[in-house]
């Protein structure tokens, strides 16, 4: 059932001795427990659960709020280790289990660990991972410079801290742009500033922070990787050119591509602007 694993909005279609039964858009039933059914709960009335599956994998809905959805990341508690795996609190009766194969490092029960979730389509069982780089790194690149961008702290090196960006992306946010207190786990806002070639993202908490020459210096660079690493132009082409291309002036184009060249990200000439190669 495609339901698994999200939040949604169903109709209450049944009565039944062990509760009320759901239905979706495919006529698909789905029960809602009687200690989960509201009081003024009537026939025909939509209600918003969160589907899962119960002990025996069934679909099952829950008005319960868990702490992590399908296809995103939270951190969470380890409530136990057994000879299956680890077992975390996500906030619903049936405890989230990480298997040993889906461990990044060995977890130990009582620590805080981040942890992704994903449907395991030959079984349909939401399975957690602490192995979640293969989820994160195949996801397409949809937000452009100056977004804002929604932000869970997973760490913190000599440089900044890491983030994951919209449970999609590895991003960076560097500490010389931090005036905050920031701790691993915290949920924050920001801006997208750059995409770099290996797709992490370079993030600001301070949407003043991004100037209109950084902005278009972005849209340039973000252009250049998707164009091969080469534009058939330059600061030095006709102002029509480069309107058409940017829809921007010849000298607001030229202070942007000269931030990347000041980067030692590009290399201008007069008929061509390359990446630099790493």
């Amino acid at each position: 059932m495609k339901e698994v694993g999200q939040i949604l909005e169903l109709e209450a279609s049944k009565v039944t001795p062990q509760g009320i039964y759901l239905i979706n858009l495919e006529e698909e039933e789905i029960l809602l427990p009687n200690k989960y059914i509201p009081a003024d709960l009537k026939l025909g009335d939509m209600i918003e659960v969160f589907v899962y599956t119960d002990s025996e994998d069934r679909p099952i809905a829950t008005t319960l709020d868990p702490k992590v959805k399908l296809n995103t990341c939270a951190f969470l508690h380890c409530l136990d280790v057994n000879q299956y795996g680890a077992f975390f609190d996500w906030g619903m009766e049936k405890d989230l289990m990480v298997p040993f194969a889906e461990q990044f490092l060995k977890v130990t029960a009582g620590k805080r660990y981040l942890v992704y979730l994903y449907l395991d389509e030959v079984t349909n069982r939401m399975v957690g991972t602490t192995k979640m780089g293969r989820f994160i790194r195949k996801n397409e690149v949809e937000v452009k410079p100056g977004d804002q961008v929604d932000l869970l702290v997973s760490g913190e090196t000599e440089i900044g801290y890491k983030v994951i960006v919209n449970n999609k992306h590895y991003g960076m946010v560097f500490k010389n742009e931090v005036f905050q207190r920031i701790e691993i786990g915290d949920k924050l806002t920001g801006f997208l500033q750059r995409v770099r070639k290996d797709d992490k993202m370079d993030i600001t908490l301070n949407s003043s922070s991004l100037t209109d020459v950084e902005v278009l210096a972005n849209k340039i660079f973000e252009r250049l990787l998707k164009e091969g690493g080469k534009l058939n132009f330059s600061d030095k082409s006709a102002p029509e050119v480069i309107y058409r291309e940017f829809q921007v002036s010849k000298k607001a184009f030229r202070r942007a591509a000269g931030l990347l060249y000041k980067e030692r990200k590009i290399v201008i000439t007069p008929e061509d602007i390359t990446l630099v190669k790493d």
